[in-house]
């Protein structure tokens, strides 16, 4: 059914050079002022101007190879980004000249919404149009929120995390999942709540599996304008709410990334943990799945159930949350989501 596959990512700067011409890739046409992108050309240029999201990616693709070979598929994984080298145009113009016709497209996004699917689904159809009509037919996956393996990837984490911990504070130690936030103008784009509903269905599935009745949900990372409304409360306003209360430890788990890039080694292990610190207050992250060889079987997975027609691998909750879009048809999500 395909002839390749092809990991779609964010992309990210690797070199001091790159910075500012990758965070212009991002931000177009959204008149984001340039002193806000120096602001943030600063927490990449503390890691000598170079993001992990790549190498990781290069790394995670290593796996899905080695996982492709374990199942004796015999097919080439291609990478491309969004935003910054390797651009998705110029993979898949090169995926035309190699020959290949038709290849799954496993992005680095867990989630549904804009940001999350339909923009990949974009990403998708200005790269086809770009390699012309004799462009390969490219199939995005579907979400995988809820797949068993990222599951039990994030519940193994926490639970290494937690041993981090002196053992006198790990009994008590809260659990605090976080994602990234988004404008809550953007919150109903591809459906009610969308975004909001499938990371807290993760966080839930996570938090039982990790064998912990009672966490927290909260948001990271959030830009622009202050007058903006964004998804709330803040990583770090909460963790002030936890330190006046009184809490001494606690676990974070960046449920919404599946990559130890900037925003989670920046915003998390550096000005998190600075003012976790300050305030007294043992912290311990939870890593991300990276390019482990579970993510990478999760990956082939979700190839093998569009070849063989079987269903979807979920992990069974009380409260299911749809995963619109990106079936067997590659639809676009739902109605407006794209406009």
């Amino acid at each position: 059914m395909f002839d390749a596959l092809l990991l779609l990512s964010f992309g990210g700067p690797e070199g001091p050079e790159q910075v500012m011409p990758f965070l212009e890739n991002v931000t177009r046409g959204r008149g984001i002022p340039r002193e806000r992108l120096a602001s943030v050309a600063e927490h990449y240029l503390h890691f000598g101007g170079v993001s992990p999201i790549n190498g990781i990616n290069r790394d995670l693709i290593t796996s899905i190879e080695a996982e492709l070979a374990r199942r004796g598929a015999d097919i080439p994984v291609y990478f491309g980004n969004r935003n910054w080298h390797p651009f998705v145009e110029d993979t898949v113009a090169h995926m035309r000249d190699n020959g290949i016709r038709r290849a799954a497209v496993f992005s680095t996004s867990a989630w549904g919404g804009y940001s999350g699917c339909t923009q990949y689904q974009e990403d998708i159809a200005r790269a086809r149009a770009a390699a012309g009509p004799e462009a390969p037919e490219l199939t995005k996956l579907r979400q995988y929120f809820d797949h068993p393996l990222l599951v039990e990837m994030f519940a193994d984490a926490i639970r290494d995390a937690a041993a981090t911990l002196p053992e006198e504070l790990r009994a008590d130690a809260r659990l605090v999942f976080t994602a990234h936030s988004i404008p809550l103008r953007a919150a109903n784009r591809c459906g009610p709540d969308l975004y909001e509903r499938q990371v807290g269905y993760t966080s839930r599935l996570v938090a039982a599996a990790a064998g912990y009745a009672d966490f927290d949900q909260v948001w990271q990372s959030r830009s622009g304008p202050p007058q903006v409304p964004w998804l709330e409360p803040d990583v770090g306003d909460h963790l002030d709410a936890l330190a006046a209360a009184g809490t001494t430890a606690v676990i974070v788990c960046p449920v919404g990334f599946v990559a130890d890039h900037i925003e989670v080694i920046w915003d998390l292990d550096s000005e998190l943990a600075e003012q976790a610190e300050a305030a007294g207050i043992a912290l311990t992250r939870a890593t991300t799945p990276g390019s482990s060889p579970r993510f990478a079987r999760l990956a082939v997975d979700l190839m093998d159930e569009l070849v063989q027609q079987a269903p979807a691998a979920r992990v069974d909750g009380s409260d299911p949350v749809p995963g619109f879009g990106c079936s067997v048809n590659g639809a676009v999500c739902t109605p407006n989501c794209s406009s």
